[in-house]
């Protein structure tokens, strides 16, 4: 997979592919279905799938008080799409030169001069160009007139059942009150953030229970508890017991992320690591002594290890 993050210098070997144009924050199962049919489309055009996200998000340009937390930092999107069976991710500085493009000239000028495609996939709600100028029905135009196939796909939903789209906006709402199960089942892979590991108070090695604290955490925090999870060193995973919230027994309100990886053994101050999260456990409490919280400390591991042989 190759990651631009811009035009000057885009080949000419990856023009005539297949496009499509979005956030992809997450990169969600309805990310997924719009990227499975660009394939098909790439395999007949025999030439790259291609997507062309922004960062970063338009809203943090234009209304940064309104900003979404992200659910994923570029290199991780990448990734994730280059998973999915992308070629080309197209990570695009978001300036306002860029967001005062019109629809048709961001579709002369981005789609047909710069990248040169002969196919496109979108989503029902898809919007592009200043003010959101261009819907579905006016890519349909422009496609038309410069003879680039185009489908817009149907709505994606978790179950038949359920009328609500499957959206990066909603997984959001499910990580904000540490719902990572559902979370996960909408997206492609689970939930994950990436930090600084600092020191802490490091309580946790006092009672014999260390922990990683992690900071300058760049996505979104899922709602304060205890959860089961990995985290990732040097590309290994290693199940995890972790803690966000404040730790209320030693009468501290400051909220810390905080994972004790088992069976590890090693210094990781100063070094990045990533965190997925599998399931939540409990609420942060106050167990009124030392004793107590160590006594649950070891039925939140048990129960960690009980996750992981579930997920093996």
């Amino acid at each position: 997979m190759k990651l631009f993050r811009n035009l000057n210098q885009f080949p000419e070997s990856l023009r005539g592919g297949a496009l499509t144009i979005g956030n992809f924050d997450g990169v969600h199962r309805g990310h997924a279905t719009i990227i499975n049919r660009l394939k098909h489309y790439a395999d007949k055009l025999s030439a790259a799938t291609i997507v062309f996200t922004f960062d970063p998000h338009p809203v943090r340009v234009l209304a940064p008080e309104r900003a979404p937390v992200p659910l994923t930092w570029t290199n991780r999107k990448a990734d994730l799409l280059a998973e999915l069976g992308v070629d080309v991710v197209i990570a695009y500085p978001t300036d306002m030169e860029l967001l005062s493009l019109t629809h048709q000239e961001f579709f002369n000028q981005i789609v047909v001069d710069q990248i040169g495609v002969k196919a496109m996939v979108e989503g029902p709600n898809f919007f592009f160009g200043k003010d959101r100028g261009g819907n579905v029905a006016t890519l349909a135009d422009h496609c038309s007139e410069n003879n680039i196939q185009l489908e817009i796909m149907s709505p994606v939903v978790d179950n038949p059942e359920d009328t609500e789209l499957i959206s990066s906006s909603r997984i959001r709402k499910l990580v904000t009150v540490g719902d990572v199960n559902a979370a996960a089942a909408m997206l492609t892979h689970p939930y994950r953030i990436r930090g600084m590991v600092t020191h802490g108070m490091a309580r946790g090695a006092k009672i014999g229970f260390p922990t990683a604290n992690l900071d300058a955490i760049d996505t979104l925090v899922p709602a304060a508890g205890v959860y089961a999870g990995r985290t990732w060193i040097d590309g290994r995973s290693h199940w995890s017991a972790i803690h966000i919230g404040p730790n209320p027994t030693f009468g501290e309100n400051v909220l810390k992320v905080e994972s004790h990886i088992l069976d590890f053994e090693g210094s990781l101050y100063g070094r990045a690591i990533e965190v997925d999260f599998i399931s939540r456990l409990r609420d942060i409490l106050d167990f009124g002594s030392r004793e107590h919280l160590q006594q649950q400390l070891l039925k939140d591991i048990a129960e960690t290890r009980r996750v992981a042989r579930n997920h093996q």
